[in-house]
């Protein structure tokens, strides 16, 4: 049996496992790069034998874990792509949007180059188009929680919450090879206990072979509070110096938690009367899938639907959906909060609500979210004092703000307690899905505290996993 890794591997996006297994293939995930120094690798051609494939399983519907699967159909894939219920409802979401994105952003970029008078420039082109998503879209196939879906005759994979986002799993692949088992778990990303919404994840007691994010492998969620009272001493602050928060948001989990605690906030007269802006029509999508998969959600939240009738909604939330009615944000005078996407400000309408207020001093640039290395909102949070958008240079007066304890990753003390549960060492673990930091400081920490086998895999190393022999 081997393991190829082909993404995520001492980096934070671009997850993506080809798995060979007694004459089966599998790709776990197949997220897009999104890290500056990586983009390259999203327009290669795939070397995988496509036409091939037995199945593509997604662990959640992230666009770094799901985004180049429009690619691989364009290039030739046909066989299912296997996802929870809500995991895949959600891709569709995302995927459309992505390629939405790229073309709003290829447009941008050739209008920009002849404005420059650069008409030798390579014409740009989006990775794929909505055509390749429509195209994708019919191979989806829902699998439920903690069932066994048969691949073939002797593979199986079964999908554990992971209680990172709506739907979100971790994919168990169980492989009888002669008559006997093995299994190899791969977390996805591993949510943190008692977030919002979400149930937490699932304990997974053994496996023989595991691998693992790290996003915050090396890092401890401080206690700077409570989320609501860090977005309460944020939101005041800023409305007291009468300027806007510009939060950038992931639109899956991110955005709807954002909204959960506002309305709390607002209902409870925490913070002033405010209006709120959630600009992106994917996220409002995002919404309507929520209040159709109630079956994700945790107790506390099921019980607010029943007393409320929705989690989503408070009177000064307004959904934005077209292009004029974000342009005409930026014209509003006095307070406000904008959410937009993408949240890590590489793509989408955020990067044009920065463009406006990121050189204002009474307004706070607010990060809810991880921000990889080489992304706009890593520069920005990095405190760099001058950023490019749009291809200008424009000087950061804005404060810049991070919520602590928003994150839907588990860190360090949270995935050490995850693996806690195992009654018996796995043969190996594999630390993947973090910055190299991050995942070399978690598999010090786990050969230390729990004497395991783990290593730190390479971009496209292969690993041989032992099937058992025939007697």
């Amino acid at each position: 049996m081997k393991l190829h890794f082909l993404g995520g591997a001492r980096q934070v996006t671009g997850s993506q496992y080809y798995v060979e297994a007694d004459g089966v293939r599998l790709l776990v995930d197949c997220g897009m790069h999104q890290e500056r120094a990586y983009l390259a690798r999203n327009w290669e051609k795939s070397t995988l034998p496509l036409r091939n494939l037995d199945a593509v399983l997604l662990t959640h519907a992230h666009v770094d874990h799901c985004g180049l699967a429009p690619k691989l159909v364009r290039e030739g894939y046909r066989g299912p792509i296997i996802a929870t219920s809500a995991s895949a409802d959600l891709a569709g979401v995302v995927l459309r949007d992505a390629a939405e994105i790229q073309a709003e952003d290829a447009a941008f970029k050739q209008k920009r180059h002849r404005k420059e008078g650069r008409h030798d420039a390579t014409p740009v082109k989006p990775l794929f188009t909505l055509g390749d998503v429509e195209r994708t879209l019919p191979l989806l196939q829902a699998a439920p929680y903690d069932r066994p879906v048969k691949i073939n005759g002797h593979v199986q994979a079964v999908f554990h919450d992971a209680g990172h986002i709506l739907g979100s799993a971790m994919i168990e692949l169980r492989v009888t090879a002669n008559g006997q088992p093995r299994s190899i778990v791969f977390t996805g990303d591993l949510g943190q206990i008692d977030r919002p919404i979400v149930r937490n994840p699932a304990m997974i007691t053994r496996a023989d072979y595991v691998v693992m994010e790290s996003t915050y492998g090396d890092r401890h969620h401080e206690n700077h509070g409570t989320v609501e009272s860090q977005l309460e001493q944020v939101i005041t602050e800023t409305i007291g110096r009468g300027g806007k928060i510009i939060v950038p948001i992931f639109a899956i989990e991110r955005a709807q938690e954002l909204i959960y605690y506002l309305g709390r906030l607002l209902e409870a007269k925490r913070i002033p009367q405010v209006q709120v802006f959630l600009d992106s029509p994917m996220a409002a999508q995002v919404n309507d899938i929520f209040g159709r998969h109630r079956e994700c959600f945790d107790e506390e939240a099921a019980e607010m639907v029943a007393a409320h009738g929705s989690l989503l909604r408070f009177p000064s939330l307004h959904v934005v959906r077209t292009v004029q009615e974000s342009m005409n944000i930026n014209g509003l005078a006095g307070p406000a909060i904008i959410m937009a996407t993408s949240g890590m400000c590489t793509a989408g309408r955020i990067k044009h609500h920065l463009a406006h207020h990121i050189g204002d001093p009474a307004s706070t640039i607010l990060f809810v979210g991880y921000q990889s290395e080489g992304t706009l909102g890593r520069q920005i949070l990095d405190g760099n004092p001058e950023v490019r958008i749009h291809g200008i240079s424009r000087l950061v007066r804005a404060q810049v703000r991070q919520i602590q304890g928003i994150s839907g990753h588990a860190d360090r003390e949270g995935l050490l307690k995850w693996l806690g549960y195992f009654q018996q060492p796995p043969r190996h673990l594999f630390v993947t899905h973090g910055e190299p930091q991050a995942s070399l400081a978690l598999a010090d920490d786990i050969r230390r505290q729990l004497g395991w086998n783990v290593s730190v895999p390479e971009y496209r190393e292969t690993a041989q996993l032992d099937l058992p022999e025939a007697s």
